[in-house]
C-alpha cells in the first residue's frame, strides 16, 4: 500500500497501515481526478490481498462444508442406484430447501454486523447474532416436520414409490443437521463480518477430515447403510457447530462483539425478521432453481440414470458455487465494512476487483471440468450408463460454470449493500419466468431430454448475471454509504437506547 504525499510530485512513501487507515488512505487515492495508472496498479494489489484474505477461507469454509454432504452423497452411491436416486431427491428437495432458507437467513446477519462492524458499532453485533439464532431455530424446528414427512412430498411431486421411501429414511437421519446448521449459519457469518475467517477454515478442515473417516466405518465397515450415512453427517455438523460456539464464547478475538447473552434480542425481532425473510428469499430463489432443474430429471425417460446424472452434473456446478459462494462471501464483507467506514469509492473498487477476479477463476474450473468429466463421475458411480450421461451433459456444464463466476459474487455485493429484495425480484424474472420455462420446454418439447433442462439453466444465470451487472454498474455509492448509516441508526432503537453508541 503506498501513498502519495504530494499529488503533483507523486513521491512513493510506503506506509505501514492497519486496515482503516489503509482504507481512509485508499479512500483518498480514489477521489483523484484521475486516478495514476501505477496508483490503481497498487490499489488494485492491495485490494486483492485484502480479499484473499478473508477469501481464502471463506472459499475453504463453504467448499468444506459443502463437501460433507458431497462426501455423503459419494459413499451412499456405493450402495447402488437407488439408494444415490433417494439420496438425491433428498438432497434436493429436502435438505436444498432447508439450505436456502437458513443461508438466505443468515445474509441478513452479514449485511447488518458487516456494516455495523465498519462502522465500529461493536456492541450491536452481538445482539444481531444472538436475534439471528432465535429465529433460525424457530425455522429448523419448523422445517422439521416437512423432513419427517418428506416421503408423502417427493410422491406428491411424481416421485416414484421407491425413491421416495429411500429418500424420506435419508431426510430423516439428517433432522439433527437441520437444527445443526441453523445454529452454525448466524455464527459463521458473525465471525466472518468481523473478519474472522482462518480458524473457522482450520476447524471446517479438520471436521471434513473427520467425517471422511466416520463415513467410511459408517458404510464401509459397519454397513449402516442410508440411514447410518445420514445419521454420520448430522454427528459431523454437531461437532462443527458446537466448536464455532465455543470459539464465540472464550476467544479474545470475539471480546468487543459477544458480551453474552442478553434479552434485547428478543426486542425488535419483526423489523429484523423483515430482512432476513427479503434475505431468504433472494438466496432460496438462486438455490431451489438448481435443485429445481434436478427435479425435472426424474420426470424424464429412465429417470435413475437422468436422475444420478443431472444429479452429479448439479454437483459439479455447487462445487464452482462454492468457491464463488467463498468469494462472494469476502466481497460482502468488504463491502458492507467499507460502506459502513463511509468509505464509497473504495466499496466500489472492492466489486470491480472481484469480480475480475472471479471470472478468471471460472474460466479455469470449466476448462478443469471439461477435462476431468469421466475421473470426476467415477467417484459418484461405477455405471456406465451414468458416466456416459454425464460427460455428454460437461460441455454445456462448462459454459454454466464460467456464466456462474459473476452472479454469486454480485449476490454478495448485494448482500453487503443490504439489496436482498431488488435480487430477489431479478431472480424470480431470470430463473422462474424464463430460465425455468424454456429448459421445460426444451426438455420434454424436444429430443434435447437432460441438455434441454441445462439450456435453461444457463439463459437464467445469464439473464440473472447481466441484469446483476447492470444493476451494480449504475450504483450512486455515496447513496449506499447513507442508506448504511440510516440502517445502522434504525438498528441502534431497536436493539436498545444507546447500544451502538461508544
Amino acid at each position: 500500500m503506498e501513498e502519495y504525499s504530494e499529488r503533483g510530485a507523486r513521491q512513493q512513501q510506503p506506509l505501514l497501515l492497519d486496515i482503516d487507515e489503509s482504507s481512509r488512505a485508499s479512500e483518498e487515492l480514489l477521489s483523484w481526478e484521475p486516478v495514476p495508472w501505477n496508483t490503481r496498479l497498487s490499489l488494485a494489489c492491495w485490494e486483492s490481498k485484502n480479499l484473499w484474505k478473508l477469501s481464502w477461507a471463506a472459499i475453504v469454509i463453504t467448499l468444506f462444508n459443502f463437501m460433507l454432504s458431497l462426501i455423503t452423497q459419494m459413499f451412499v452411491g456405493h450402495l447402488g442406484s437407488l439408494p444415490l436416486a433417494g439420496a438425491s431427491v433428498a438432497n434436493v428437495g429436502i435438505q436444498g430447501l432447508a439450505y436456502g432458507i437458513m443461508l438466505g437467513m443468515a445474509s441478513a446477519v452479514q449485511t447488518v454486523c458487516g456494516q455495523a462492524y465498519g462502522a465500529k458499532k461493536y456492541g450491536a453485533m452481538g445482539i444481531i447474532c444472538q436475534r439471528a439464532l432465535v429465529l433460525h431455530f424457530i425455522a429448523a424446528v419448523i422445517l422439521s416436520f416437512f423432513y419427517w414427512y418428506s416421503g408423502a412430498f417427493l410422491r406428491a411431486i411424481g416421485q416414484a414409490d421407491d425413491i421416495a421411501a429411500v429418500g424420506q429414511v435419508y431426510a430423516r437421519g439428517l433432522m439433527p443437521q437441520l437444527i445443526a446448521f441453523a445454529l452454525y449459519c448466524p455464527m459463521q457469518r458473525f465471525l466472518q463480518a468481523q473478519n474472522i475467517v482462518n480458524p473457522i477454515a482450520y476447524v471446517s478442515v479438520a471436521v471434513f477430515l473427520f467425517h471422511l473417516l466416520l463415513s467410511w466405518l459408517v458404510v464401509f465397515v459397519f454397513r449402516y447403510g442410508i440411514l447410518g450415512a445420514s445419521l454420520a453427517l448430522s454427528f459431523s455438523w454437531w461437532v462443527l457447530t458446537i466448536i464455532t460456539c465455543l470459539y464465540i464464547l472464550f476467544s479474545p478475538s470475539c471480546r468487543l462483539t459477544w458480551t453474552g447473552l442478553s434479552i434485547k434480542a428478543f426486542k425488535g425481532l419483526w423489523p429484523y425478521c423483515k430482512l432476513t425473510v427479503s434475505s431468504a428469499v433472494m438466496l432460496c430463489l438462486e438455490i431451489w432453481y438448481c435443485q429445481g432443474v434436478v427435479f425435472l430429471s426424474s420426470f424424464l425417460p429412465n429417470p435413475e440414470v437422468a436422475l444420478d446424472s443431472m444429479s452429479i452434473s448439479a454437483n459439479y456446478w455447487n462445487w464452482d458455487f462454492m468457491i464463488m459462494l467463498g468469494m462472494s462471501n469476502a466481497a460482502s464483507v468488504r463491502v458492507s465494512n467499507e460502506l459502513g467506514a463511509s468509505h464509497p469509492r473504495v466499496a466500489k473498487f472492492s466489486v470491480i476487483v472481484v469480480v475480475t477476479t472471479c471470472v478468471i477463476i471460472s474460466l479455469i474450473i470449466s476448462i478443469l471440468v471439461l477435462i476431468l468429466r469421466v475421473p470426476l463421475s467415477k467417484l459418484y458411480t461405477t455405471s456406465e450408463d451414468v458416466i456416459e450421461a454425464v460427460s455428454n451433459l460437461t460441455p454445456l456444464l462448462s459454459i454454466g460454470i464460467f456464466f456462474n463466476g459473476i452472479q454469486p459474487i454480485l449476490s454478495g455485493v448485494a448482500i453487503g449493500c443490504g439489496w436482498q429484495a431488488i435480487v430477489a425480484y431479478v431472480n424470480v424474472g431470470a430463473y422462474y419466468i424464463l430460465g425455468l420455462p424454456v429448459g421445460c420446454v426444451l426438455a420434454f418439447k424436444t429430443s434435447l431430454g437432460v441438455a434441454g433442462i441445462w439450456w435453461g439453466l444457463i439463459l437464467g444465470v445469464f439473464v440473472q448475471s447481466f441484469t446483476l451487472t447492470i444493476i451494480t454498474i449504475r450504483t450512486n455509492w455515496n447513496k449506499e454509504v447513507q442508506k448504511a448509516i440510516e440502517r445502522l441508526k434504525e438498528a441502534a432503537e431497536e436493539v436498545s437506547r444507546g447500544l451502538l453508541e461508544e
